[in-house]
């Protein structure tokens, strides 16, 4: 195994980080605030024409066809720059279409690679735990049509996107797990737009007797569980890859400023107390990439990663926040003002811990794989996962 990219994927990381920086600003971040959609559709269009989408989508959709860790270098550039952009929303789903979508589903990734059409997913329910036993949304069966009926909460860019991949129950068949591919304009959704920290786009959705065609299922029959499955370790720790780029920005930032900003007649970064936090911060960083590098790597070579994708948001969730606090903090009591930029990452950090799973569900679901390995545990051995044990430690610790 081999995490470090390779001089292929430095340039292009390096390319997209260059694109981002000039395109990108604080400013464009600030007025992509002021409106519920929390997206620039001008910087959509550029991102798009350079071809970024394309990097890990099929040849035969006009994709490139490299490797998912591509992905994740581009949402390292895109989290650094806070672009607002649905490339996380979009590529995961794009990245289950590509491994279980039928020939007509995948049609749809050459329209993704340009950027004509942008998606969503909703796994999330009212609970807001991140756990396939939480997943209540009902899909039954009425002829050719699957007919929704539900809520989902938290959904990225829904009201961007042209299409939403959703997680259901079949209540027609033994209450087992799918997902389907809706039009976000379909007869019967509601829609109630929240405003996270991050002042993002996020919606609550709500399905009332949609109906959609049963064509729209993805996965073959048997494989509906695993689509479900992959979607959430995508979501996951792709937004591990967002995240540890946003928080490993704010240090840089912060690190600029204590060396720019003198007290005592010498810049604040030569006092140890400052350099202490600036080590603690690097080391949060490094180790939040390594592991989301860790987990993409075994999923990019067909690999079961549960628990390494669980390991990489634990850890995530409280060193990002934790290296974007402390900016902050040496910011002084600048860093503490909406007019301090340093604010626009920790919002969006703050946020993103809270979404695809906290730092509590994943630490119960890798502890629930654990119980449920037999013999010694080896960090070589792979752990089996099981659904049922995470619900299990869940409703244990919350009683």
């Amino acid at each position: 195994m081999n995490v470090l990219p390779d001089e292929q994927e430095i340039s292009i990381q390096e390319a997209a980080g260059q694109f981002l920086k000039k395109e990108c600003t604080a400013a464009l971040a600030r007025e992509s605030e002021q409106g519920y959609t929390g997206f620039s559709q001008e910087l959509w269009d550029k991102f798009a024409s350079l071809g970024w989408l394309t990097l890990c989508l099929p040849e035969e959709q006009g994709g490139q066809a490299l490797p998912i860790s591509y992905l994740g270098l581009l949402l390292e550039e895109v989290g650094r720059y806070i672009a607002p952009i649905p490339v996380h929303s979009t590529m995961v789903t794009a990245m289950v279409l590509a491994k279980h979508g039928t020939p007509g589903q995948q049609g749809l990734l050459a329209e993704i690679g340009s950027g004509r059409l942008i998606m969503s997913f909703a796994v999330t329910e009212k609970s807001g735990v991140w756990n396939a036993d939480a997943i209540q949304l009902e899909g039954r069966r009425d002829g050719d049509n699957i007919v929704l009926t539900g809520s989902k909460y938290f959904v990225d860019h829904f009201s961007t996107s042209a299409k939403c991949l959703v997680a259901y129950r079949c209540k027609d068949e033994d209450n087992r797990l799918s997902a389907i591919l809706v039009d976000t304009s379909a007869q019967g959704i509601h829609v109630e737009h929240l405003h996270p920290t991050a002042k993002d786009s996020e919606s609550v959705v709500t399905f009332r007797d949609v109906s959609v065609p049963v064509t729209n299922v993805v996965g073959l029959d048997g494989q509906s569980a695993a689509v479900v499955s992959d979607l959430m370790d995508y979501a996951a720790v792709f937004l591990v890859s967002q995240m540890q780029g946003a928080a490993r920005q704010a240090m840089e930032l912060a690190v600029a400023y204590v060396n720019n900003r003198d007290a005592f007649g010498q810049p604040i970064g030569a006092f140890q107390a400052i350099q202490h936090m600036a080590a603690d911060m690097l080391n949060a960083v490094d180790g939040s990439q390594l592991l989301a590098r860790e987990a993409i790597w075994r999923l990019s070579q067909g690999l079961s990663a549960p628990a390494e994708v669980s390991q990489a948001k634990a850890f995530a969730n409280e060193k990002c926040l934790m290296v974007c606090r402390s900016a902050q903090q040496m910011h002084g009591g600048l860093g503490f003002i909406t007019e301090c930029d340093i604010n626009l990452w920790y919002r969006r950090v703050a946020s993103w811990g809270l979404r695809c799973g906290t730092t509590y569900e994943h630490r119960a679901r890798v502890a629930a794989m654990l119980l449920d390995s037999e013999g010694d545990v080896r960090l070589d051995k792979p752990l089996a996962c099981s659904t049922k044990g995470e619900s299990r430690l869940l409703q244990e610790e919350l009683a």
